[in-house]
């Protein structure tokens, strides 16, 4: 058993790249930590980790034992976890995501979740709060549009959203079904900011060259950018799972082919580490069941 216990403090140093911070979530001492380390290099015939003056930097060996054994023993972390979710559960939870994917995918779908006596606490924000978050261990599980780091978390692929340039139906027809670069420049953008992350691969697919214009109006939620473009004011570009009900009931058209459209996926992500608590295992893979998806 202590080789375990010896693996298991490898890879949250190897994770964490730090004995200290390894040791502090472990709760052991950070000699301890060390003498684990020590250990396991005897074992294995060759320094796991270079210190430096913040943290350490691991070497080939450790990042070799690091992709041998991580799964091996995440994985039988998360089974010893899933036989302790036969007693109640509940408890605090915290996600951090998106706030246009969490009201629109998550924030509804919850209930069951609520019964069984969870408190659930969101946490929205960009790319960098999400992971700072997650990173923190102030979120125990996030969602991103970006494919977390595989050394230190695990994640599974919620959805495939797809890119789709959209406008009222009052609008469109003025344009007509294949509008000219020209044309549709002329009318008012709305965007999520002024780096147009969502137009630019949608613009350059239809047109064939990079937007080299500004947005009349940008405001970061896409919840009311849709409702800027419903009433008119302008076009823009949304993914499919938010805009699917106003362009089934007409109050939005679409002319971007969704064969053609730009696509991204979404992750829910976890620190591997976290998989030793039954309370988070079992929110994750519930919110996994939702989408279908197998770890």
């Amino acid at each position: 058993m202590s080789h375990l216990t010896h693996l298991r403090t490898f890879l949250d140093a190897y994770r964490l790249k730090s004995f200290s911070r390894a040791a502090q979530h472990l709760g052991i001492t950070q000699p301890a930590a060390s003498m684990h380390i020590k250990a396991l290099e005897s074992v294995v015939g060759k320094p796991l980790f270079v210190r430096r003056a913040r943290g350490v930097v691991a070497t080939e060996a450790a990042d070799e034992l690091a992709r041998s054994v991580g799964p091996l023993l995440d994985g039988l972390e998360s089974k010893l976890a899933s036989y302790r979710t036969g007693s109640p559960l509940g408890g605090t939870i915290h996600i951090a995501g998106p706030s246009d994917f969490i009201c629109s995918q998550i924030a509804t779908r919850l209930a069951p979740l609520l019964a069984e006596g969870y408190l659930v606490r969101f946490h929205t924000g960009n790319r960098d709060r999400i992971y700072s978050l997650l990173n923190a261990s102030t979120a125990d599980l996030a969602i991103t549009a970006s494919q977390p780091d595989e050394h230190s978390h695990g994640f599974a692929r919620l959805l495939t959203e797809r890119f789709l340039l959209v406008l009222s139906p009052q609008i469109a027809a003025q344009l007509g079904k294949r509008p000219t670069a020209d044309e549709l420049s002329r009318i008012p953008l709305i965007a999520y900011d002024e780096d147009l992350p969502l137009i630019r691969p949608v613009w350059t697919s239809m047109f064939q060259v990079a937007p080299s214009f500004q947005a009349a109006l940008t405001i970061p939620d896409l919840r009311i950018i849709e409702n800027f473009v419903i009433s008119g004011q302008g076009w823009t570009v949304l993914p499919d799972y938010l805009c699917a009900d106003a362009l089934s009931s007409g109050r939005l058209v679409s002319i971007t082919r969704r064969e053609n459209a730009p696509t991204n996926d979404f992750y829910l992500a976890w620190n591997k580490m976290s998989m030793r608590n039954p309370r988070i295992v079992y929110v994750r893979d519930y919110i996994l069941r939702l989408f279908e998806t197998r770890v």
